[in-house]
């Protein structure tokens, strides 16, 4: 067995709280749109507009307001008010500048994974927005690299674990969204592990890898560092 080396982590919802923010927003969205239809039926149309539109306006908030608006439109047939208009984009403001919230445990895994691997943030989103989440969370000085990418792929980690390690057959991925950290990061041959976190964006949903020989599930980052040592064993 290859000695782990490289250790990547994600951010959103791994680190720091993400979804609830969204979760509170899409209840003021609909809210908004009341009038144009039932929480159901407003929700359904921001579930279809984001998928006809993430390839286009990326991932994060900034996105996530654009199709807000767009989904506006649509309930409204175009007939949207300045007022509700304002309203969204406000909305996207507060998600951009809302406290980033570190999980439990979360530093001091951190800090006990930097000290024996290197550790990689490997996210994506909008750069600008991650760069900032980061800078306050107060972790970035555990990383001896930050990867922020517009999409999650099996070539995304082949890349970055050569980039700072012997390859994928000595990394380690971990975070909460089958679909971007694990399926990806087994495929092109490193070790994942799924850390859930209570939501789960309906984009995100995948069927878990059970049984495959790389694949864990932990209750919390904090675990980490300990599973690995065990690996590594």
């Amino acid at each position: 067995m290859a000695a782990i080396t490289t250790v990547g982590v994600d951010a959103d919802d791994t680190l720091w709280h993400n979804e609830t923010v969204f979760r509170l927003t899409q209840a003021r969205f609909v809210e908004l749109l009341a009038e144009f239809g039932d929480e159901v039926q407003i929700m359904a149309r921001l579930a279809d507009v984001e998928s006809r539109y993430l390839r286009l306006y990326g991932y994060g908030a900034k996105g996530f307001t654009l199709c807000m608006i767009d989904s506006a439109m649509e309930l409204t047939d175009g007939a949207v008010s300045t007022r509700v208009i304002r309203e969204i984009l406000a909305a996207g403001r507060e998600m951009l500048i809302h406290p980033v919230e570190p999980l439990s445990g979360v530093e001091t895994a951190l800090s006990q994974l930097s000290d024996k691997y290197r550790l990689v943030l490997i996210t994506k989103g909008d750069l600008l927005h991650q760069e900032q989440k980061l800078a306050a969370s107060g972790l970035g000085d555990l990383f001896s690299g930050v990867e922020i990418v517009s999409e999650k792929t099996t070539d995304t980690y082949s890349k970055i674990f050569s980039r700072y390690g012997p390859g994928p057959e000595c990394a380690v991925m971990a975070g909460n969204s089958v679909k971007s950290d694990i399926l990806p990061a087994l495929q092109a041959g490193a070790y994942a592990v799924y850390i859930p976190y209570p939501i789960t964006w309906a984009h995100e949903l995948a069927e878990i890898p059970t049984g495959h020989p790389r694949y864990a599930e932990l209750a919390t980052l904090a675990e980490l560092p300990g599973w690995i040592d065990s690996l590594s064993c």
